[in-house]
Order: structure tokens, then C-alpha cells, then sequence
């Protein structure tokens, strides 16, 4: 389930979908050229104008970097003797050839289709048509609603997934011993108020810490439900969802949604990719990227805490205001738990819970998403264009509300969400 080179099982089934590859952001200044490594492929994406090109890093001449080259000529030209490719990965000049010599018409270099959603370049690298895109919020929400960024892990794509399919560590690792002013922490998860209620989401995880998780297969993959008691009257639950094959979507605050993409650099290696989608104000996209570029600084988004200097580890810290003395950014908490597994993990090893029922049910499902692709069935989530569009929200909420009627709660608080929202109604 870990290696996803060409022509493995997992690498296989992962070209049957989309996967981001950079943020738009990073295509944005005067040279729209970037080295790109996905599914241990190494490939070189670039921007003539509005038009992506997505092709194989080396040029078919004698192998130079492509990643170093011009964009010139509607299209990438190598710096060694000035051969041209074209978006889709055509030769379009052998300039040191002679004038009549008809090479270029002989050489093409491998190609991927690209896509711009949210904030996140998306690209497809399988042989068969690539399938349609959910009509989930990350997707249709305007511009303005939609935030997106992105970090690197060193650890490979399936245990950094599995972080988010594991409800119950958040009153753990994510425990913080003072309650912050909700007001002061924009763009900070577990750190404000969930919706109806008027008690901070860190003080709910960290005195109501043994959740009862309900898990249910859906047409985009799964439904978590955690529940934590308040009172005989009140329980605070949390729905989160995962958006087979690589992707999570929860509830960041009563307002905003995250949508997070695990995605392999190769075995060892991962992004992860987040778009963060309002249902209230417009978001600040300047606050929210400084914040995160303080810990995931561009251009590599490589965090400055890591293995190599203990995530941060402060002991003094850990006694006094955080639970595992690494900082108040829950993405370094979230990263040490992936990376110090290893960058595979043996899971040989592992004696799972009650409340890793999402992973073992997660893990079900990309088996059979694999034996089916290589018996040559489609798998779950390669969507033709009439069913993607009947895949929508997915409703990821945190709120408290009748210890009665949880069900009914979560459905309400969603639809009157959307119905306040002035793009989701």
C-alpha cells in the first residue's frame, strides 16, 4: 500500500485520480517553471500564459534538466542545445540540427494533463481518460472563500493519511493546558469555538478525552462520527469524511472546512495539500499564508522543525502549556505522530484500538480499490462527469448539541450553514 511506482499496484491505482502536484501560487512570477516529483516520477510543470505543460523532467536529447530551462516559443526549451517541447510534450525544434532535419517530428517526451482547482494544480497520471471532478465544496466555492497551501513530510503518503482518519488523538496530541481567546487565533484549528456553544474546542478535547467513534462507508468513501459526552443534555460531536483515495475533509471551526490531500513524492516522501473553504466571511488569505509559511517556509515547504532537530521538542514546554512540548502548530504535532513511525512503518507491529476502527476500515477499502483496478474494474471515485456531480459537500461539522438527537443535529447544522452562506445555498 506504500509503494507507488510505475507499474506497482498502488502506484497504479493512484494515477486513477487527480493529484495536486504544486499551488498556483508557486506558478505565479515571470519564470512559471517548477521541478515536480510525484509517484517517484520526476517531471518538469510550466506555464505558457493561461496553458499548464506537465512532461518528464530529463530532455529527450541527452537527458539535460528541463527544470533549468526557457520558456520560450509556446513551450519549454532546453539550456544544452535548445530543443522545445510543447505542453503536451511535443518536439517542436532541434534548432542545432540541420535546417532541413525532421527529428523533432520523431520525438516526444511523456506527457500529463493538468487542472487549476482552488488554489492547487492538479495533475493526472494514468493512461485511461482522467475522471471527473467531484462537485465538492473545496471545488465550487468562489475564489475568495478558498484558501489553499501546502507542507512536506518525510514519511510516506499512507501513515500522514492516517493521521486524519483518527479521531480520539486529538484530545491527546493536540492537548493544550490554557484555553486562548478565540477572537485572537484566525485560521488556527482546535483552538476556537464549535457551533453552538460558548466552550472552546481545546477545553472539549481535553477534558472529554475517550470518544465514542461511529464509522459508515459512503458513495466518496467514509463518515466519521466522534462523540464526546458533555452532559446527560448536551454531547459535542465532530463529522469528518474521507474523500477516497487520499483525502480528508474537517471541520477546522464553526465556519471553515479543510480539505487535505496526502500525496507521494515517492515510498518515503509525501505533501500534503489543504484547501481551506468558508461558509461565512470571505478568507484572509495573507493572515492564513503567514501564519503557515512561519513553520512550512516556501520555496520547498519543507517544515523548519523535523527528525533532524527533534520536531522542536521543549521540555519545559510540554510541562507547562502543550502536551508534547512541539509548539502550538498542530501540523508539527501532526507530523512528529507520522514521522517518527518511520518512513514506513512496520506494521507488523502495531496493536490497534477500538478507536482505529476508521483505519482498519480505511485500509479495507484501498485493498479492494487495488485488486479491483488490477482486475481491470473501476475502482471507487473514478467519476464519469454525471455522478461527480451528484457527489457534493461532503458536511464536515463541530458543534454541541442534543445528546438526543446527534443525527438530526449535525444534518441541521450543516444545511443551516450552507443556507447562511452567500455561495453554498
Amino acid at each position: 500500500m506504500t509503494r507507488v511506482g510505475r507499474g506497482t499496484p498502488c502506484g497504479k491505482l493512484l494515477r486513477r485520480y487527480w493529484q495536486p502536484i504544486a499551488l498556483t501560487d508557486e506558478m505565479a512570477g515571470p519564470r512559471a517553471v517548477k521541478a515536480v516529483r510525484v509517484l517517484g516520477e520526476d517531471l518538469v510543470l510550466f506555464r505558457d500564459g493561461a496553458r499548464y505543460g506537465l512532461i518528464e523532467r530529463q530532455c529527450a536529447h541527452r537527458g539535460a534538466d528541463l527544470a533549468y530551462g526557457r520558456l520560450e516559443g509556446g513551450g519549454l526549451r532546453c539550456s544544452f542545445h535548445g530543443w522545445l517541447f510543447a505542453p503536451d510534450g511535443r518536439c517542436l525544434e532541434t534548432p542545432a540540427e540541420p535546417q532541413a532535419s525532421r527529428l523533432c517530428e520523431h520525438i516526444r517526451l511523456r506527457a500529463y494533463p493538468v487542472a487549476e482547482k482552488s488554489g492547487i494544480v492538479f495533475a493526472y497520471l494514468g493512461e485511461s481518460e482522467a475522471p471527473a471532478f467531484p462537485h465538492f465544496d473545496a471545488f465550487i466555492a468562489p475564489p475568495e472563500y478558498t484558501f489553499a497551501f501546502k507542507g512536506y513530510w518525510d514519511c510516506n503518503w499512507l501513515q500522514a493519511l492516517e493521521v486524519g482518519i483518527d479521531p480520539a488523538h486529538a484530545s491527546w496530541l493536540h492537548k493544550f493546558f490554557e484555553d486562548e481567546d478565540p477572537a485572537a487565533n484566525y485560521g488556527r484549528q482546535f483552538r476556537g469555538l464549535p457551533s453552538d456553544a460558548q466552550i472552546p474546542i481545546s477545553k472539549v478535547l481535553r477534558e472529554f478525552d475517550r470518544p465514542e467513534i461511529r464509522v459508515e462507508r459512503t458513495e466518496y468513501g467514509m463518515r466519521l462520527q466522534t462523540l464526546r459526552r458533555i452532559s446527560e443534555a448536551q454531547t459535542h460531536i465532530r463529522v469528518t469524511n474521507v474523500l477516497f483515495p487520499q483525502a480528508f475533509v474537517i471541520p477546522m471551526n464553526a465556519e471553515m472546512t479543510i480539505s487535505q490531500w496526502h500525496v507521494p513524492v515517492d515510498d518515503t516522501g509525501c505533501y500534503w495539500y489543504s484547501i481551506f473553504t468558508s461558509f461565512g466571511a470571505p478568507v484572509d488569505k495573507e493572515t492564513m499564508r503567514s501564519q503557515r509559511l512561519k513553520t512550512y517556509p516556501a520555496p520547498e515547504y519543507k517544515p523548519i522543525f523535523h527528525r533532524d532537530n527533534h520536531w522542536g521538542f521543549d521540555a519545559d514546554q510540554q510541562e507547562k502549556q502543550t502536551f508534547t512540548g512541539m509548539g502550538f502548530d498542530i501540523n508539527i504535532h501532526d507530523q512528529w505522530a507520522c514521522e517518527s513511525q518511520g518512513r514506513i512503518a512496520d506494521r507488523t507491529r502495531e496493536n490497534l484500538g477500538t478507536t482505529d476502527k476508521g483505519i482498519v476500515l480505511y485500509r479495507r477499502l484501498l485493498l479492494d480499490a487495488i485488486r479491483k483496478n488490477e482486475a481491470g474494474e473501476r475502482p471507487m471515485m473514478v467519476l464519469e462527469p454525471a455522478k461527480a456531480s451528484e457527489l457534493t459537500g461532503p458536511p464536515a461539522i463541530d458543534g454541541i448539541g442534543p445528546t438526543a438527537a446527534m443525527d438530526d443535529y449535525w444534518k441541521s447544522a450543516d444545511a443551516k450553514r450552507r443556507q447562511q452562506a452567500a455561495w453554498a445555498a
